[in-house]
């Protein structure tokens, strides 16, 4: 009996294998046929050949219109390529420890000044008078001496210290912070940078870009947050070094916003000299393939050809490209990943054909 139920077990097991089978071969075809009908929408009205090289896709104005593809045509625009740099917001702890040092050897040094005119009119008063008769003993006038003559050390010290102060600022912040940070009365750029209504950037220039020019405009954002660039004024190279960034460093005052000290930004210098003429491509024109930048390219109403651009130059919201197109051209700008899909089903075909 057990061996019976076995046998009729084995037997529906095979039929309905078999079965399986039979439904997925059956199948298989009429899948293929729907999907096909379904992916290839566009391919009775479309044709994939080359052009010079160039692959070019054939699609008829009344396909184009039910695909959705749309053109825009390209614009002459004028470019300054820009200079990408990094930096990093310094704190100016140091500087200001150094102000208020060197302040206060100034300080030391007018009252050291301020004490030797009196001290050495009383010892010239008791000189005379020592001369006169005798009216005042040798040890007051030696007394009165020394205090002049140590009045004129002081002030010496103060003025040593100033200097050295002074130098020491140079140094570490170059003349145009020394400058700013050894006046009495701080001026407007060292109050806005004391009063934390702007910060201290420090930017790695390359070595081979040219030294920028005070009223260059630079551009300086936290890494990352490139879309929150702000405005930074030229304030003077920097005789400091960044130890993780190689370049030439320069100083700029940028408003506080987003930025911290200690912060590492990216920043954008425009380039000095003239701008380059050509167009800006559009971002939504651009298909990506075998790592690279494509454009479908109108050549006339029915006939658009895949070619490459360069995005190695950012301008708003597309690349900048000085050859390859040109301001005139028409662009898809709409339905360009549609084209680039018939591109590759028809590679597919053929690679099956075979």
């Amino acid at each position: 009996m057990n061996r019976k139920a076995a046998v009729i077990i084995g037997l529906q097991t095979l039929i309905i294998v078999i079965l399986f089978w039979v439904l997925v071969f059956f199948g298989r075809d009429e899948y293929e046929a729907a999907t096909d009908k379904q992916d290839d929408n566009i391919a009775s009205t479309s044709h994939v050949g080359t052009e010079n090289g160039a692959a070019t896709v054939t699609l008829s104005p009344q396909s184009q219109q039910q695909s959705g593809i749309t053109t825009t045509m390209l614009t002459e625009a004028s470019h300054r390529t820009a200079v990408s740099a990094f930096g990093t917001v310094m704190p100016i702890d140091s500087l200001v420890e150094l102000r208020t040092r060197y302040l206060a050897a100034r300080a030391e040094a007018d009252i050291a000044r301020a004490l030797i005119a009196n001290s050495r009119q009383e010892y010239q008063r008791l000189a005379q008078l020592n001369r006169d008769n005798r009216n005042v003993s040798d040890r007051a006038v030696a007394a009165a001496e020394a205090a002049w003559q140590s009045d004129e050390a002081r002030l010496k010290a103060a003025d040593t210290a100033a200097s050295s102060l002074r130098d020491s600022i140079r140094q570490q912040w170059g003349d145009t912070l020394a400058g700013w940070a050894t006046q009495t009365a701080a001026g407007e750029s060292l109050q806005r940078l004391l009063q934390q209504h702007e910060l201290l950037v420090q930017v790695a220039l390359p070595f081979d870009a040219a030294a920028p020019a005070a009223d260059t405009p630079l551009l300086v954002a936290p890494i990352g947050a490139q879309d929150r660039m702000v405005a930074a004024t030229f304030v003077s190279a920097s005789p400091q070094t960044d130890a993780t960034l190689q370049g030439k460093t320069y100083f700029y005052r940028a408003p506080v916003a987003n930025l911290r000290a200690g912060m590492r930004v990216t920043a954008r210098l425009a380039a000095q000299g003239k701008s380059a003429a050509g167009v800006v491509v559009p971002q939504t024109a651009v298909v990506w393939y075998a790592n690279s930048a494509w454009v479908y390219r109108k050549l006339a109403t029915d006939k658009f050809v895949r070619q490459r651009i360069s995005t190695d130059t950012e301008a708003g919201d597309g690349w900048f490209n000085s050859s390859g197109v040109k301001a005139g051209d028409e662009v898809i700008t709409s339905g360009a990943q549609l084209l680039l899909s018939e591109e590759f089903k028809y590679q597919i075909k053929n690679e099956n054909d075979d």
